[in-house]
């Protein structure tokens, strides 16, 4: 937990081997959500982007839709219910599909938009 907060949880977003970027999940946007991906840590899955705008990582978590909405800045992270991803978006975004607003990457944003084929991305609370 960050800076004694519980409504904001420091996570590590790693590209196995290549790189480490930091999130901050707020539970206050979504405390279902947040609390779902909390005890689904650590998660670990396959690297995908859409397009140049969204990289994101399929999950097993299932959680339904909390305060949906479909427009995303830099930054953000997102949990997409339909499927289980977690969502990081890499510009801004007007989505066709209405996901769950859970956060924002704190460092190193730039450095997923050098995601390639068969990356392993890996999500682990920080400090761990």
């Amino acid at each position: 937990m960050s800076s004694g907060s519980v409504s904001k949880i420091d996570l590590v977003l790693s590209l196995k081997g290549k790189t480490t970027t930091t999130l901050e999940l707020k539970r206050h946007l979504a405390p279902k959500t947040v609390g779902a991906i909390l005890r689904g840590l650590p998660l670990e899955g396959n690297a995908h982007m859409m397009g140049n705008s969204i990289a994101f990582v399929d999950t097993a978590l299932t959680a339904g839709g909390e305060k949906l909405r479909t427009q995303f800045k830099r930054g953000d992270v997102g949990f997409m219910a339909s499927n289980g991803s977690i969502c990081f978006f890499l510009q801004d975004v007007l989505s066709s599909k209405p996901m769950t607003f859970v956060g924002k990457i704190t460092s190193n944003l730039d450095a997923l938009n050098e995601i390639k084929p068969g990356d392993i991305f890996l999500i682990s609370q920080a400090g761990t």
